[in-house]
Formats: structure tokens, sequence, C-alpha cells
């Protein structure tokens, strides 16, 4: 660890961090991807303490992570997610949560009720990312839906995704995780290798197992022109078999951020304990040993616990 200038931007909140989340990301990022140089974490809720907005000042707040120019013709239609001048927080031109404090412009803050607690509001930032899969494509009561992976985002796809009432199947490698998944409304778990007769069978496979093998397994498993939805970032190369895309017409969709508005709701509704999801809690001066632990594959959310 080390000590460093309060991140302060002019006219932005200068945001005291409570605690933060470690995501799968954060891992690829200390490896070299996106070529971030800078404080990693993107999952947190704080505490407003400087804001050219007075009154959010004590306020207890999570962030929108893309900070977008203003001007373009995206951010003034209220979605700098794509902004291609944006900083995002953690990864791209921007120091991230793993701090005491970090700034953010005060559009990009929620209050977080006081019934959510702080470890909950960790969880507004992969729920948002998980909840974006609904704005990009159609799932409804018909939709035959496999989720490839069960780890910590993968748990989260399935809390969203099971609000549509479609099936669901989750497969993935540890049974506890799959057995967790089933709770949060997947109808299937399994574990092992691919049955084949699941092979071409569902509508749409949602790639969230952070493996480059998760990719090939989604492929395999989605109907011809079906939907492949990529949720796994990696710092190295994930070979792709085009023949198949070409041939079975598959459509692939990548899917990164959410809007915060719709999953912090959801949790302030009560109707999900997410705190089934954390594995670990450490200080931040524990932040290297932390990074370890997440890194254990049988591990799910490890948080920071900072302010």
């Amino acid at each position: 660890m080390s000590d460093a200038d309060l991140p302060r931007r002019e006219g932005e909140a200068l945001v005291q961090v409570i605690c933060a989340g470690i995501c799968n990301t954060d891992l690829e990022i200390v490896k070299g991807y996106a070529g971030f140089l800078g404080t990693p974490g993107h999952e947190f809720v704080g505490r407003v303490v400087e804001s050219p907005e007075a009154s959010s000042i004590g306020r207890r707040v999570v962030g929108e992570i893309n900070a977008g120019c203003g001007e373009c013709k995206r951010c003034l239609t209220g979605d700098s997610r794509h902004c291609a001048a944006r900083t995002v927080l953690g990864i791209k031109g921007r120091d991230g949560a793993f701090a005491e404090f970090l700034s953010l412009p005060p559009g990009n803050l929620l209050e977080v009720p006081d019934s959510v607690s702080d470890e909950e509001a960790v969880f507004v930032e992969p729920l948002a990312a998980a909840f974006n899969i609904l704005e990009q494509v159609k799932i409804d009561s018909s939709s035959d839906v496999v989720v490839v992976g069960d780890g910590k985002l993968a748990q989260l796809i399935v809390v969203a995704v099971a609000r549509t009432g479609c099936a669901i199947t989750v497969i993935g490698r540890h049974e506890k995780k799959l057995s967790l998944a089933r709770a949060y409304g997947a109808d299937h778990i399994h574990s092992g290798d691919l049955p084949t007769e699941w092979l071409g069978r569902f509508d749409l496979a949602i790639e969230a197992s952070g493996s480059p093998s998760g990719l090939a397994n989604a492929l395999k498993l989605v109907k011809p022109r079906g939907t492949v939805v990529l949720k796994s970032t990696h710092h190295d190369l994930t070979p792709l078999d085009t023949s198949q895309v070409v041939v079975n017409e598959l459509n692939i969709v990548g899917s990164r951020c959410g809007r915060f508005a719709p999953a912090l709701d959801f949790i302030a509704a009560g109707e999900v304990n997410l705190s089934q999801l954390i594995s670990h809690r450490f200080p931040l001066r524990d932040g290297v040993v932390a990074f370890e632990r997440a890194r254990v594959r049988s591990v799910m959310k490890v948080i920071l616990q900072i302010g």
C-alpha cells in the first residue's frame, strides 16, 4: 500500500469509500486487461464528503462507473456507457474504489436507501450488469435459457433473468455454487460434461464462466439462429470457431455495464438475499491477500472493508 493524493476532479464529487467488491474484471486488470494503470475497483458504496451539489454531502451513494464527456450525442441522450471519450472507474483513465476516496460526477451518484446495507449496495454494479441483458435481448416465459458458469456474476444473472419466468439451466463446476443458483431461480443445474441432448437446444446461452472455454460451450448449447450473450472479460485472447456462428446463423451479443437504478430498486425491495454470495471480508491493508483469495475458483465475492 502507498499514500496517494485525494482524487479531486473539477466539478466532481469526492466520495469516501465504505466498502468495495473484487470482481473478475479486477483480477484480469492486474494481469494487464484493458492496459489500465492506476487504482482498480468499481463495485463500491461510499459517502459524499465534497460536491458541487451541496445537498448530496453526507449521503451514502453508489455510482455509475462510466463518466462521459457530457457533450456527445450519447451523453446528451443520457447514456455515457459508450461515449468515445469516457473514463471508467477503476478500468479506464480514472482511479477506482480500492482506496479511501474516489471521484465521480454528481450525476453518476445514486443515493442508497437506509433499508439497504453497505454490503448489499456493493452488488448494485454487478447486478446492473446482469439486468443489462434484459435491455439487450428479448427473454420471456417461453424462452429456454442456459447460463454457462456458476460464479458470482452468473448467480446475479440467474437472479435477473428469473424475473422473466423463463426456464433457466446453469452449467458449472461447483456443487455448492450450483445449489445456490437453484435457490436463486435456476430450474436445472449441471456439473460435468455437456449432455448430448442439450447440444443445440437453448434459445439463449449466456456465457459468464470467466473462462475462455465458456464461449465454446455456449456455442455448442445454443440452437440455430439462437443468441449467445458474452459477459466474461479476459486479458488473453479467446478462441472463436466462427464456422459455428456462420453455419448456425447465430447472434452474438456483447454485454457490459447496466443502469444502476433498476438494480438498486430491486435490492431495496429485499426479495433476494445477496449476502449469501459473500465469501470473505478483508480490511484494505490486506488488499493483496484479498486478491489472492478472490482468485480461488471456489470463492465467491470478496469484500474490502475500507471506511
